[in-house]
């Protein structure tokens, strides 16, 4: 009986303990004058708040990868960016100009380009098909796309762009899409991955989706990759048998979980860099020769005019170098005449490649460059007066995002608040459509 009564007053007590507790806590909330969400402070009680009712929304099905981190601590460094460091990642979140994953909305490089974009007056749907890939949460959620596309443009993104969610709730390919990106997500609590037997846990159903070991998980946004999207293995002899993850996602042994899990599966890196096994293209002859195009010039000369065609071979490798954009790239192929003292005597350069108005209007062309094709490109050149040709040169040249006309870069520039904000947007815009040397031929004229 004492030991009753004793326990009874005991819990008396306690919830008297408990009840203080609970209103000074009530106190304190309703006396701070701001609230916290996911790092950025918000006003109790305002529309500002009430209006992020929508990042709420998209966060019940794509979690944040931040939560992810509590088990999955090293996948979530790589995806971040956090491990090997490299002084082209602590600039813009770049490696061999390609950005990382987990800076797919908060880069000032996509900011940039979205912006000089968005200057074009592009549709609801267009700006969908747009951030679809970017943040595939858009494809659930089509009716935040202006939201979504306000806060990249305000550089303060409050959802996520590619975070874990985003490829873990891929269950297959779209095989009636009439243009890409083609992947199919699962909203709901179940995450999908490469293990046939999963392990069970208490935080979030799992089960395997074949979409994690086929080529057309990658190519479901960069499709410029492979010649069919909805292909599972890599075409060619020379890859028979390898998808894009044997290489971009550095494979090794151990657990994909920090605390526990099978120690003897096989895991793949999560920062999916260019060439993350660069021995791979320096022991392997084959690779190297289908890695870049090549060109051969056919040229004849009638009087003043040299006239012919450029023929860029592309070889079988399914990697349409370089960089894994789809619709921003552009190619340039530059004839030019030379005399004997390789004085230039006429010049032409065509372009190949979107400018800012027309992407992602009607259906995504074939880039200039894709595995497994050649491109015949003509030209004729009127040479000056007393000149003698002796050679003609061909060089193609590439850059990473389209030269914005003045009208738009200037009314791009203008949304910008600050001049820190303009002068880091210029040289974005300065840096990324630089042309950058990929192969040449020399012919010389009889």
């Amino acid at each position: 009986m004492r030991g009753k009564a004793s326990g009874g007053g005991g819990g008396l007590w306690l919830a008297r303990i408990a009840a203080a507790g609970c209103l000074l806590s009530m106190f304190i909330l309703l006396s701070l004058p701001s609230a916290s969400y996911h790092g950025h402070v918000l006003a109790q009680g305002t529309s500002e708040q009430l209006s992020l009712d929508w990042v709420a929304e998209i966060e019940r099905v794509f979690i944040r990868s931040e939560d992810c981190k509590q088990c999955h601590e090293r996948h979530y460094e790589e995806w971040k960016g956090v491990r090997e460091q490299t002084p082209d990642l602590k600039t813009f979140g770049r490696v061999d100009a390609a950005l990382l994953h987990g800076t797919s909305f908060s880069s000032p490089v996509f900011r940039t380009v979205l912006g000089l974009w968005k200057q074009t007056n592009p549709t609801s749907e267009e700006q969908v098909r747009c951030l679809s890939c970017h943040a595939p949460a858009v494809t659930v959620f089509p009716q935040h796309v202006e939201k979504m596309m306000g806060q990249v443009l305000a550089g303060k993104p409050m959802v996520e762009g590619i975070g874990c969610a985003s490829c873990h709730l891929m269950t297959g390919m779209n095989m009636n899409a009439t243009s890409p990106p083609t992947f199919t997500l699962q909203a709901g609590p179940t995450l999908y991955g490469p293990y046939a037997n999963p392990e069970e846990n208490l935080v979030h159903p799992a089960m395997q989706s074949s979409q994690f070991r086929e080529a057309s998980f990658c190519a479901s946004c960069h499709f410029d990759k492979v010649k069919d999207v909805t292909q599972k293995n890599l075409p060619g002899e020379i890859l028979e048998g390898t998808v894009c993850q044997d290489c971009h996602m550095e494979p090794s042994t151990g657990s994909s979980t920090s605390r526990r899990g099978a120690m003897t599966r096989a895991i793949g890196r999560h920062w999916f860099r260019g060439v993350v096994v660069s021995g791979t293209m320096i022991k392997n002859r084959n690779v190297q020769a289908e890695w870049m195009p090549r060109i051969d010039v056919e040229v004849t000369k009638t009087g003043t005019v040299v006239e012919g065609r450029s023929v860029v071979k592309i070889g079988s490798l399914p990697h349409m170098f370089p960089d894994g954009d789809p619709v921003l790239k552009q190619f340039f192929l530059t004839v030019t005449v030379k005399d004997t003292k390789g004085k230039t005597l006429a010049e032409e350069t065509q372009r190949f490649g979107l400018p800012y108005d027309k992407i992602l209007r009607g259906p995504i062309p074939d880039p200039f460059l894709k595995g497994g094709n050649t491109r015949k490109v003509s030209f004729a050149l009127t040479l000056p007066a007393e000149t003698v040709a002796s050679s003609v040169e061909a060089v193609l040249t590439y850059a990473l995002i389209p030269i914005p006309e003045s009208g738009v870069q200037e009314k791009y520039l203008a949304t910008l608040s600050t001049d820190a904000e303009r002068e880091e947007a210029k040289k974005i815009i300065h840096e990324y459509t630089q042309r950058h040397f990929l192969t040449y031929r020399v012919t010389q004229l009889p």
